[in-house]
């Protein structure tokens, strides 16, 4: 073995590095470990049939090549803790090297790496200021990945984790809508205000309040949503109904958004999923088919989980609303009306009365004996 291996390089050692005692034991351990690793090599290697023979041979010499190395550095780690000569971090670096060996001698015999939870036992423990130093930093770290996300999303970290779990909701339940990309569209017309019914047809409104023209919507697709209760109609004078996402179909839309993969390319697919699903509920074929014609609504979990995810700017603009409704609640400024004016904190005291009474005869007030 050259010379430059036979002694461990020069190190500083740092207050809380472990013991030399410490360093002993954990290096003997991974040996140990390292050499059952390379025992087992060598048994799955007798075992084998022939075809994996050559391959677990070479893992065999694998890890007996590091198993023997383990060792070694493991009698350096003793060695080197008696050597007055040695620097005093010599003992933690034949355990590290030690360690790391029995880690590659495990995973060449293909065993766990357990090895490499002996590793937590050479850390060193930091100072209280190291602590501090490093509890500031990584609080740095993470108020500038606060602000990037922030930029990047336009949300603070609750509705981040918000809109993560209506995205799970969406992957879990937009499929089971049995949707297309139309019954999307229909649904965002009635949110815009602008989607009405008037004599057996829907439109969209060319603006908003102007119940005349405007663009065909598919009829029969805004009669599902509306028969499934995703749309409300509200009726006008002139006979006209405005039809516009309930509650159940608000939801409905955003789940849609966040997993438009979820949604069918086509009527005919959407239908065939439909289908799919009434016959696990229903025995008769016309049921079956009944079933599948109408659109299920919304399952209730969705309807209770989805949370809507507030943006900073939304968050903005609602504390400026709610400040000017409190000034407004408090009476707000007016200007004809002057301010009270402050009481004086010296206010002189009336002089006090002093009104003096005979004193009543003991007679009087003693109970009679008669």
């Amino acid at each position: 073995m050259p010379d430059n291996e036979s002694a461990a390089p020069h190190q500083v050692a740092h207050p809380g590095d472990p013991s030399p005692q410490t360093c002993i034991q954990v290096a003997r351990q991974a040996a140990i470990l390292a050499v059952t690793a390379a025992d087992d090599a060598m048994t799955a290697m007798c075992r084998s049939r022939s075809g994996a023979a050559a391959r677990l041979e070479a893992a065999m010499h694998t890890a007996h090549k590091e198993a023997v190395e383990a060792e070694k550095w493991a009698d350096r780690a003793e060695q080197y803790a008696d050597d007055p000569t040695m620097p005093s971090s010599a003992p933690l670096y034949c355990a590290r090297t030690a360690v790391d060996h029995a880690v590659r001698a495990q995973s060449a015999s293909g065993a766990e790496t357990t090895a490499a939870d002996l590793r937590a036992e050479l850390e060193r423990k930091l100072t209280a200021a190291e602590y501090a130093e490093r509890e500031t930093e990584r609080r740095r770290e993470e108020a500038e990945r606060e602000v990037e996300e922030r930029a990047a999303t336009g949300m603070d970290q609750e509705n981040r984790d918000r809109a993560a779990r209506n995205r799970y909701l969406a992957e879990g339940h937009v499929a089971a809508l049995g949707w297309t990309t139309g019954h999307v569209r229909v649904l965002e017309v009635a949110e815009s205000g602008r989607l009405y019914w008037r004599d057996g047809r829907a439109r969209q409104a060319a603006q908003t309040g102007v119940w005349n023209g405007g663009r065909r919507i598919s009829r029969e697709r805004t009669q599902d949503l509306f028969a499934a209760r995703f749309l409300v109609a509200v009726r006008q004078d002139d006979r006209t109904r405005v039809l516009t996402p309930s509650p159940m179909g608000q939801v409905a839309l955003e789940l849609a958004r966040l997993h438009p993969a979820g949604l069918h390319d086509n009527d005919r697919d959407a239908y065939e999923a439909r289908f799919a699903r009434a016959r696990r509920r229903h025995k008769r074929r016309d049921d079956q088919k009944a079933a599948a014609r109408a659109l299920p609504p919304l399952d209730s979990s969705a309807r209770n989980l989805y949370r809507k995810p507030v943006t900073l700017t939304e968050q903005r603009a609602r504390a400026e609303r709610d400040a000017a409704d409190r000034w407004e609640d408090e009476g707000g400024y007016c200007p004809e009306v002057s301010p009270p004016r402050p009481i004086p904190r010296h206010v002189e005291k009336a002089p006090v009365l002093i009104i003096r009474r005979p004193p009543i005869p003991r007679s009087a007030v003693q109970p009679a004996l008669w």
